[in-house]
């Protein structure tokens, strides 16, 4: 289950990763805290917060993979951190000094995704580079492991320190745990990393990415049911916040409590994927249809005690897909067109929220929330099954196209003969 832990550099990055990712769940909860705060408890301005930290990665996230494709990974990285923990440090003291006004959260929140659309694909097609092939699926079980683990303790920890002394000193410690990775990054052993040659700038690198991704069906595959999940899955929290307040009536701490089982499910699934030698496409879709059946039985369940033993192997489906998906796509991907499949699966990843999000609340005021969570997982299945139609579709004509090549050859030989 950690055998990826046996390489030194990514015992180093996994240590400072953990820290960091703890540092990060509690600025996104001290970040939320202190935009209601500031703009007098208006969600409006929370929603606007979180729209402008991803919007970056809708606009501009291949783009990252681009730049991931061509500048040093682990150089790209230090930089990206530093400026990560440099944006924190800078609101931490704007809260301590009680200048902050919302318009600088905005601001934060903004240029926080544009570094995230370098910062995130240019990780995930790093850690390939430190363990190798072999391990990597075992290697980015752990990360999603680490994550979802952070998911859970590191909002409990800044609940209490908030209460405590506010939300100005999250965001410095948060700046002071970027110090784990960037000094993981610079111990690192560069003679053991398997780093490709960086790709020389060029034109068209881009729709050479998007061209090299739509005539591969190994990597379509993933990418398409990651897009699906990602709109049913990423607002799967709006769902359970919905059903634990208007079809159960439970308060806030139940709703925490529901939170907690999704986020142990999803941990326990990422321990469970680790264990795997080698990701495959029959596990990928069989995780993909239980997450649509374990959605239908969440909201079909009848009594609250049901609904959360539901969420448990939800989580776990959800991020079998996670990280099978992301495996399947860094291992079918060139090294040289890694970073630009990586900036494409980010993509596909962070833009369904916007659109699942509206449409899961809009049901639940339409037809109320067992509707909405019911619908999700027909959806969710019906995107399974048009990801399959729409690869074998894509896999019939490079077939088609690589026999009419093949016979253009045998053509061109006879005629030369």
């Amino acid at each position: 289950m950690f055998r990826s832990l046996r390489n030194y550099n990514y015992r180093l990055f996994a240590a400072g990763g953990v820290v960091s990712n703890v540092g990060t769940w509690m600025q996104r909860t001290a970040q939320d805290w202190l935009v209601l705060d500031l703009a007098h408890g208006r969600g409006s301005a929370l929603g606007v917060t979180v729209a402008l930290q991803f919007l970056p990665t809708m606009l501009f996230g291949m783009f990252g993979g681009v730049i991931a494709d061509r500048y040093p990974k682990r150089r790209t990285l230090m930089v990206a951190q530093t400026l990560m923990g440099l944006l924190a440090l800078t609101m931490g003291v704007l809260v301590l000094t009680g200048t902050a006004r919302v318009w600088h959260v905005y601001v934060m929140a903004f240029t926080l995704g544009l570094v995230s659309c370098v910062e995130v694909p240019t990780r995930q097609s790093f850690v390939v580079e430190m363990v190798g092939r072999r391990d990597l699926p075992n290697a980015i079980a752990l990360n999603s492991s680490t994550f979802n683990l952070a998911r859970v303790v590191g909002p409990a920890v800044a609940g209490l320190l908030i209460s405590w002394m506010g939300t100005g000193p999250i965001f410095v410690l948060n700046a002071v745990s970027f110090a784990a990775v960037i000094s993981g990054l610079v111990l690192m052993r560069a003679s053991e990393l398997r780093s490709p040659e960086p790709v020389p700038r060029g034109k068209g690198q881009l729709r050479e990415g998007l061209r090299y991704v739509g005539g591969r069906p190994d990597l379509l595959l993933p990418l398409l049911l990651v897009a699906f999940m990602a709109i049913f899955a990423q607002s799967f929290s709006t769902s359970i916040a919905l059903m634990a307040k208007q079809a159960f009536g439970a308060g806030a701490s139940s709703f925490g409590v529901a939170s907690s089982a999704f986020a142990v499910g999803a941990f326990g699934g990422a321990l469970l994927a680790a264990r795997r030698l080698k990701p495959s496409r029959r596990f990928l879709i069989t995780g993909a249809l239980c997450f649509g059946l374990f959605q239908i039985a969440a909201g079909l369940a009848p009594v609250y005690a049901t609904f959360l033993l539901m969420l448990v192997p939800a989580g776990m489906a959800m991020i079998t897909v996670n990280t099978t998906a992301n495996t399947m796509v860094q291992l079918g991907a060139s090294p040289e067109m890694r970073g630009r499949v990586m900036g494409i699966y980010v993509l596909v990843f962070t833009g369904g929220a916007p659109i699942g999000s509206p449409l899961v609340g809009w049901l639940a005021e339409l037809a109320g929330p067992r509707v909405s969570v019911v619908a999700a997982g027909i959806l969710s299945l019906c995107g399974v099954g048009l990801a399959v139609l729409v690869t074998r579709m894509v896999a019939a004509r490079v077939a088609l196209r690589k026999e009419s090549a093949r016979e253009q050859i045998v053509r061109g030989t006879a005629a030369a003969a």
